[in-house]
């Protein structure tokens, strides 16, 4: 391996070729859709999302808010076979910042929040449509240094209530929000793919369509391949009302898991997958993955934004990973959220270039340029990379954060 360090744009750039490849172990995780965690980070990103909507319409900016620190608390829930009912409801604690007011006028934030919650849980999970709780804790507090000094107004301190766009220092030049990083690495293996893609086959709509309304969303999987060894734990629940009896539940756990192998066969060839499904079940003691709403948010569990899956919709801690949770951050300059999603994609178009393992990091100094962080990490496998078009693609990636804000707005980017 050797180590190569160049300047883009005045960000120092390093770039390790011959950097050697991942284990041989692929050790991988995914949450499905109505995992309490994807709820609480697809929730949040609905929430930046439909603020950002309406700031644009109404102010022709987005306006400075972050819901990323959202939470869900599980409720309580009866089920029985052929039955089941909510005893307590969901608590959906909506924490974060939010601009309240721009150049005079109101933004119903409390309104936008509630509609967008009800609205989101009709579409996932509509039985806890009469049956949450929302706990709003949304402030317009500025951010630390705002100094106040007699007969001025601190710059910062108007940030979350500008008294005009020409408040929102974005407009002029995008700055770092924080001092943090994006990870991203390239390509996937075709077990890690496949993972993602069996569980999003059996949690999102299609697998549990009229034909199985008895299969949950609350799906899990974590899977283990080294070579030809191939082991998958899954749990999928299914909807009390449209079970039986046990024998019903057993027959449906059958015909999951028919379909991993039918999947597993189509994606992965000749590679034999051992699966193990719904590993606590007790049958014969009726402790089966039995819910009245297809998750575990009913009873007890909980959703926090950033504990699930990263910007590419996995969970892998044998490659490189970081703790941000992008869903909820503001779009425009949140670098948890830009760096992330930017290195990932980065990663992605060096692996084409070189036809290899590439993984990329991005770190930022709090205040300075979005376009300009502090540092760039390049790690390449191949061992004759051409450095002018790594530099290259380096910068066109650095270059691509307010087509990028657009995507994640406009086009409604799915993060994880």
């Amino acid at each position: 391996m050797h180590r190569v360090r160049s300047v883009i744009a005045q960000t120092p750039l390093t770039v390790e070729v011959g950097a050697g490849l991942p284990p041989d172990v692929c050790l991988v995780e995914r949450k499905g859709w109505g995992h309490p965690d994807t709820l609480a980070d697809h929730l949040a990103e609905a929430l930046s999302r439909t603020y950002s909507h309406y700031t644009l319409q109404h102010f022709g900016a987005v306006l400075h808010h972050n819901f990323d620190k959202l939470a869900i608390l599980g409720g309580s829930s009866e089920v029985r076979y052929g039955a089941g009912r909510m005893t307590s409801p969901v608590k959906v604690l909506v924490n974060g910042r939010a601009a309240r007011v721009c150049a005079g006028s109101n933004v119903p934030v409390d309104a936008l929040v509630t509609d967008t919650v009800h609205s989101f849980f009709a579409e996932r999970l509509p039985e806890l449509r009469r049956h949450l709780l929302i706990e709003l804790n949304v402030s317009s507090n500025s951010s630390p240094g705002a100094v106040s000094i007699e007969g001025e107004t601190p710059d910062r301190s108007v940030w979350f209530s500008p008294r005009s766009l020409d408040d929102l220092r974005e407009r002029k030049v995008l700055l770092a929000n924080d001092t943090s990083l994006g990870t991203g690495w390239a390509p996937e293996r075709p077990f890690e793919a496949f993972a993602r893609d069996l569980v999003d086959h059996l949690s999102k709509p299609g697998f549990f369509s009229l034909d199985r309304p008895w299969c949950g969303s609350d799906v899990k999987l974590m899977g283990y391949a080294e070579h030809d060894d191939v082991d998958v734990i899954l749990c999928v629940p299914q909807k009390s009302r449209y079970v039986d009896n046990r024998a019903a539940y057993v027959r449906n756990c059958e015909e999951v898991l028919d379909e991993c192998a039918r999947l597993a066969a189509e994606r992965l060839g000749d590679t034999d997958v051992r699966f193990r499904l719904n590993a606590r079940d007790i049958p014969e003691r009726d402790e089966l993955y039995l819910t009245y709403t297809g998750s575990s948010i009913e009873s007890g569990d909980e959703g926090v934004v950033g504990r699930g899956n990263r910007v590419n919709g996995l969970i892998t801690p044998l490659r490189p990973m970081n703790v941000e949770g992008v869903n909820g951050k503001n779009p425009v300059y949140h670098v948890g959220k830009l760096y992330n999603i930017a290195a990932q994609r980065l990663a992605g178009r060096l692996a084409e270039e070189t036809g290899d393992y590439a993984e990329v990091h991005l770190v930022s100094a709090t205040g300075q340029r979005l376009d300009r962080p502090w540092r760039v990490l390049v790690r390449l496998a191949a061992e004759d990379a051409a450095l002018d078009k790594v530099s290259s693609l380096v910068a066109e990636a650095l270059d691509s954060f307010p087509a990028l804000t657009e995507e994640i707005v406009l086009r409604g980017l799915v993060l994880s």
